[in-house]
């Protein structure tokens, strides 16, 4: 690992491949342009579905490769892998993801760190349980970074959720959000970023589907150290 860094720098911590992509790839891509941006992703994506129904095995490299090439796209520094199981991020592995969250956050040294919201955008219990971990780590660390941005979606936008949610979170009134960021002008970038995860693709076309139908901005929720 890189030794510690002390050109201002993001951190964004993610449970998933596409996580970046689907979630505030415009504004990493923007925030590229002024710091140094790395990407923690607790793991590799196994249990998504694919869209070319190849072995876990091979689905898992997939996956990390377009992660990586997405990250590329964005004008990410690095991608940097926890080792955790997709779908398996709950109350059992808390120490061990902060423990090594922790590790990469005193190194990288962030003034900002990007995450999920407190009900992980979708309800995924891996998201919810790595923005818990994330906020946990950083009672610890916030004398050395200055803000949280925790993305989210804006109220209505959860009335188009597909049918693979059981329980898809309501999104955030306009009195809720802390930031706002206007990506029209890297939405091209975007849906590049998007499209790297070929794996998923079928995904990458719903979140499309649904993004058109709004302004193309991206939402969060600012907690301040």
């Amino acid at each position: 690992m890189a030794q510690k860094i002390n050109k201002k720098t993001v951190v964004c911590i993610f449970a998933h491949p596409d996580d970046e992509a689907f979630g505030p790839a415009g504004t990493i891509h923007k925030l590229t342009k002024t710091h140094e941006v790395y990407i923690l992703c607790a793991t590799k994506g196994q249990a998504g579905q694919d869209s070319f129904e190849e072995s876990k095995k091979r689905l898992t490299e997939r996956r990390a490769d377009e992660l990586r090439t997405s990250a590329k796209i964005l004008g990410v520094k690095s991608v940097y892998f926890m080792g955790f199981k997709d779908g398996t991020l709950s109350n059992n592995l808390y120490h061990k993801l902060a423990e090594k969250i922790k590790i990469y956050l005193e190194k990288l040294d962030p003034e900002i760190v990007i995450t999920f919201e407190p009900h992980g955008v979708s309800g995924h219990i891996d998201h919810i349980t790595v923005n818990y971990v994330t906020q946990f780590v950083l009672r610890d660390l916030k004398k050395d970074v200055k803000e949280l941005w925790m993305y989210c979606l804006k109220k209505g936008r959860e009335e188009f959720r597909n049918k693979y949610f059981i329980y898809f979170p309501e999104g955030y009134s306009t009195d809720q959000i802390n930031k706002v960021v206007d990506v029209s002008d890297v939405w091209d970038t975007k849906v590049r970023a998007m499209h790297a995860h070929v794996s998923q693709i079928h995904d990458a076309k719903e979140v499309l589907r649904v993004a058109e139908q709004f302004p193309k901005e991206e939402y969060f929720i600012v907690k301040k150290f």
